[in-house]
């Protein structure tokens, strides 16, 4: 029995007929965490050797965030958001800037207390969001799409060696880069728990 047209792409809620979860968006996401293993191993393979094989690891990480907004954008003007596409492409971002964050600091070229607030922060939030679905699915605010977006450009930078084409002046812009995406991961997150507490007090 297939689903109702008027049901296709609908955000469920409790007692709705599941809307289809085999979407054009939901599918990208499922690719992008697909490519997360990929990219781990590229940029570890060689001990992080500015390589062609670290420029590739850059690329595939620039794609991979790339289509969060491709996916995110057909979602919406299709009408096939989802309740499994609101949890599952954050835990794909995260998945993808976590993994980058911990092998850039394995890989000694970053500190290893950014990691740890920026994936404190990432985990316990995503926790916070999965244990309010039985109640309603929390989609990210703009605090944390701008958190996303900072994170995403700052990772970037550490991931291409733009100093062995332009100088080692840029590791000034990278860490101007990741010093905002730790402020705006500390805001976004104290903005959740506000939020939160007061949801609990309305």
């Amino acid at each position: 029995m297939g689903v109702p047209d008027s049901l296709r792409g609908r955000v469920i809620r409790a007692g709705d007929t599941p809307a289809s979860i085999l979407n054009v968006p939901n599918i990208i996401t499922i690719v992008r965490i697909l490519l997360a293993p990929l990219f781990f191993w590229m940029l570890l393979a060689d001990g992080g050797a500015y390589s062609p094989l670290r420029w590739a690891a850059a690329a595939v990480f620039i794609v991979g965030i790339a289509t969060d907004s491709i996916d995110g954008h057909i979602a919406r003007r299709r009408n096939l958001v989802t309740d499994f596409g609101k949890l599952m492409d954050p835990i794909a971002d995260k998945l993808l800037t976590g993994g980058a964050l911990v092998c850039l600091a394995l890989l000694h070229e970053l500190a290893w207390w950014v990691v740890a607030v920026i994936l404190v922060r990432e985990i316990g939030i995503t926790l916070y969001r999965v244990a309010m679905l039985r109640d309603r699915v929390i989609p990210a605010s703009r605090g944390g799409k701008l958190k996303t977006v900072l994170q995403s450009v700052a990772i970037s930078f550490f991931l291409v060696p733009l100093w062995t084409v332009v100088g080692d002046w840029i590791h000034w812009v990278n860490g101007a880069l990741m010093t905002a995406a730790v402020a705006a991961t500390v805001l976004s997150g104290l903005d959740y728990l506000l939020k939160a507490r007061q949801g609990r007090s309305a």
